[in-house]
């Protein structure tokens, strides 16, 4: 009796630790985008916190943690702040990781470029096809970027 309890025990443990673990993984992946046009990060969960810095419109950001109606999430570069949920949505993004990346006319590296972003310009993801994105800024502007380039 007593080895089938403890065996029980270690196996609702087991379990629990398994279940705990799965539900932190799936909430430390979770990937959202900024949904205004403009949201300020912070230093805590709250609007009485430090704004820590700005971030425009599809900003990609990795939810890490979760308090009441802030979420705390890391950016492209592993830095983590607090934003409120209601700036926040589950459109698909991606931002530029590298200097002067080229947008270009179509998804080929021959194709014309149509512009050339700096590191850490956030876009909408409208398609995929192989190895390119096209994306769309905040402003309109449309084309195709190399997976290699983004976030």
């Amino acid at each position: 009796m007593y080895r089938v309890k403890k065996t029980t025990i270690f196996i609702i443990s087991v379990c629990s630790l398994f279940i705990f673990l799965c539900v932190g993984i799936a909430v430390a992946s979770e990937r959202l985008s900024v949904r205004s046009s403009i949201a300020n990060l912070r230093n805590g969960s709250g609007t009485k916190y430090k704004v820590l810095w700005q971030v425009e419109k599809y900003h990609p950001f990795l939810v890490i943690n979760k308090k009441k109606d802030w979420y705390e999430v890391k950016d492209f570069e592993g830095d983590t702040a607090w934003i409120h949920k209601s700036l926040l949505g589950k459109t698909n993004t991606v931002i530029s990781i590298k200097s002067k990346c080229n947008v270009r006319s179509k998804p080929d590296k021959s194709s014309d470029i149509i512009l050339r972003v700096e590191r850490g310009v956030p876009f909408k993801v409208i398609k995929r096809k192989g190895d390119w994105i096209n994306i769309e800024h905040a402003d309109g502007e449309v084309g195709w970027i190399f997976k290699k380039l983004v976030w």
